[in-house]
């Protein structure tokens, strides 16, 4: 029987070790590439994204409608200048419902609790302005589950008001709130340090106990923006609204108790308001709302760019 060589053996455990050393460096390359390809990728997708959005900007304004049309407008959730229902958004889509040739009537569907005292007064402004340049144009405001505080505030500015006999309508009132730590900073041995120059900069501090001039001052503050409210409510529904004390409670009403008390005026749909009131049975929707592109822009934008640089730099230690 043959027998291996020592030398031989030597020469079988280098040859091996070469094996794994070559082996390995081709699946690291291997690993490489697959890491290019993937940043790569995500590089061109990126960029399509902004494309898009590039795109879309171009496009928006130049939207033509088939034919006589009720157009619609939605107001939908809080009313922040940095969310869809923001001043910025709904205007723009009355601004181009109005700005339509064949616009027979403009609906303005509300499903929003309130928010912002600002951005809801930019929208009932911009609503009247809009009525005085185009005043054989009517808009009427549906709402659906709710059009409360700065919701109804908007409304009040609409020709008419329809509901559903479950819509929730009204809260004309101003809150403002906050929480108080003292109590449980005492528990936890915290104490408060803060130096300010201005003997009113910690206005409503939440970590100091409740000063009585700055609560005053506070409620002084939100019954004046109240007033401005009732009176806003008053000139938009006027001679229909009800004499009654509790509408500018902060209380709110069903559908039906709302048109009761003069807050709304009938109840209806987009559909039935479209078909029956502005007699133009086809809705467009001119809502302005955020595509893909944007969303993902918007959202992602910062995710993707450190994911991008995440994988840039495991594709350079994978190189090494």
């Amino acid at each position: 029987m043959a027998e291996m060589s020592p030398g031989n053996s030597g020469e079988g455990w280098e040859r091996k070790i070469l094996e794994k050393v070559a082996l390995a460096a081709i699946a690291e390359q291997r690993a490489a590439r697959r890491w290019g390809v993937v940043f790569k990728s995500l590089i061109l997708i990126y960029l399509f994204a902004l494309l898009f959005v590039g795109m879309d900007w171009i496009k928006r304004g130049d939207y033509k409608s088939p034919g006589k049309h009720t157009a619609m407008v939605e107001l939908r959730g809080v009313i922040a200048s940095d969310g869809l229902a923001s001043a910025d958004n709904v205007t723009s889509g009355l601004q181009a419902a109005f700005k339509d040739k064949n616009t027979q009537g403009v609906v303005l569907r509300i499903n929003s609790p309130g928010g912002s005292p600002v951005q809801a007064g930019y929208i009932n402004d911009e609503i009247k302005r809009l009525r005085g340049q185009h005043p054989n144009v009517p808009l009427y405001a549906v709402v659906e589950d709710i059009a409360a505080s700065g919701g109804y505030y908007v409304a009040v500015a609409a020709d008419k008001i329809y509901v559903d006999k479950a819509s929730i309508v009204g809260s004309i009132g101003v809150v403002m709130d906050g929480f108080g730590f003292t109590g449980t900073m005492e528990k936890l041995g915290v104490e408060r340090r803060a130096i300010a120059a201005g003997e009113n900069k910690k206005f409503l501090d939440p970590f100091s106990p409740v000063d009585p001039v700055h609560k005053e001052y506070a409620e002084k503050m939100l019954g004046d923006i109240h007033q401005q409210f009732i009176t806003v409510v008053r000139s938009g529904r006027g001679q229909r609204l009800k004499d009654s004390p509790e509408i500018f409670s902060g209380l709110l009403w069903v559908g039906q108790k709302s048109i009761e008390l003069g807050l709304a005026d009938g109840l209806g749909s987009v559909e039935s308001v479209a078909r029956d009131v502005i007699k133009a049975e086809v809705v467009i929707d001119f809502t302005q709302r955020e595509n893909i592109a944007e969303r993902v822009a918007r959202r992602f934008g910062a995710a993707m760019a450190e994911t991008l640089l995440r994988i840039s730099a495991a594709g350079g230690t994978q190189l090494r």
